[in-house]
């Protein structure tokens, strides 16, 4: 089972594709709760240089609060990460998929929750 649901644009710039994503976030009922650049702070920690990564820590509010509703410790595991990076071919999108990361916890309704999640992060992914 892959963990993320994934997208490449190979004719866009690396800010064009965030202010998309940012964009069918919001439409989808997610908000960015947490940014991390992680290409400045390899550059800052390490004195390492790479390519643009952002881990943009997305939330929906109503689902978030359905799941931790269901499993108080579940938040542990939010907010549902979605990367951007710049690759050979362009600029890659990836959203973790929560069925996948859901897996270590043994709840049906929690699963079911992680589903309709599951959905929206690939109908937002979709829609950049």
């Amino acid at each position: 089972m892959s963990y993320t649901i994934n997208r490449l644009f190979k004719d866009s710039t690396f800010g064009d594709v965030e202010a998309r994503t940012r964009k069918a976030l919001a439409d989808h009922g997610f908000g960015v709760l947490t940014e991390i650049d992680v290409k400045a702070t390899m550059k800052k920690k390490l004195d390492v240089e790479m390519p643009a990564y952002r881990i943009l820590g997305a939330c929906n509010p109503k689902m978030a609060h359905q799941a931790i509703g269901i499993e108080p410790r579940v938040g542990a595991m939010l907010p549902c990460n979605v990367i951007l990076r710049e690759v050979e071919d362009g600029v890659e999108v990836s959203a973790i998929d929560p069925v996948a990361s859901m897996q270590a916890i043994e709840n049906a309704e929690l699963t079911a929750v992680a589903g309709e999640v599951r959905d929206l992060l690939a109908k937002a992914v979709a829609a950049i």
